[in-house]
């Protein structure tokens, strides 16, 4: 049995990762563990009354690296799912996971479809020298833009080294227009308002035609057969993963 704790126990997500590994059975939910009227205030005040194999965290961009580097350096196995980390913290967390010899997951996007979207669109910039992103989100999400437009342009950018190959020198005229030049001159857009939940879409270009690749997710249930892969792989395997497509 593996014994899971949530972090961002009282948010959205969090809320739906307990009913989810309450449904597994191989799995026994030992704590919640939120700010916000959680069965405990934090990570550390779990360990002092259970014992945690995971930690699945679902919180915020500004308390995720300090959790994760809590969890790598007192011998708790983490799946992250929230976004928000830098390249440099992402290192680091790898290093820290392979020196203790503990599992880490950081997963941008925990949809099925939303990885396989993100695997298809590695696969066609090997064929288009031009390519932007558009991703959209509900006006409660924090950090743009999305990881997993990051991750995406960053799984594009192994296949062509400059995705504006025959753009003009461009000037703009209201700064922030053209989005965020990304990974080998990937254009990202991010978009927050109300009546999205986690939507994105790559378009990618060359003369004389266009590709679109867009995945929606309307319910967050979506998330969760990916969550419970991570936490499966992880318990089995201790070390270092980032995306859950290195696992699919």
């Amino acid at each position: 049995m593996i014994h899971i704790a949530v972090c961002g126990a009282n948010g959205r997500m969090g809320q739906e990762v307990i009913k989810a590994v309450n449904s597994a059975e191989d799995m026994t939910l030992v704590a919640k563990i939120d700010i916000n009227n959680g069965e405990f205030a934090t990570i550390s005040d779990a360990m002092e009354s259970v014992d945690i194999d995971i930690l699945v965290d679902f919180t915020q961009p500004k308390s995720i690296y300090e959790n994760a580097l809590f969890c790598l350096t007192n011998g708790i196995n983490i799946v992250v799912g929230t976004t928000g980390l830098t390249d440099e913290q992402i290192e680091e967390l790898k290093k820290l996971s392979e020196t203790n010899g503990l599992g880490c997951l950081i997963a941008p996007n925990f949809s099925t479809g939303a990885v396989l979207m993100m695997k298809f669109a590695q696969i066609a910039a090997k064929y288009f020298n031009n390519a932007e992103i558009i991703e959209l989100h509900h006006n409660q999400k924090k950090d743009a833009p999305s990881g997993t437009a990051v991750k995406t342009a960053q799984m594009m950018s192994e296949a062509n080294e400059n995705f504006t190959t025959g753009n003009c020198a461009e000037v703009e005229t209201i700064k922030g227009a053209r989005g965020a030049n990304s990974y080998n001159n990937i254009h990202i857009h991010s978009v927050r308002m109300p009546g999205f939940m986690a939507s994105q879409e790559v378009i990618l270009g060359s003369n004389g035609q266009t590709l679109k690749i867009r995945h929606d997710s309307t319910d967050r249930e979506c998330y969760m057969p990916g969550v419970l892969l991570g936490i499966r792989y992880i318990a089995e395997n201790k070390k270092f993963v980032y995306g859950l497509d290195n696992i699919m």
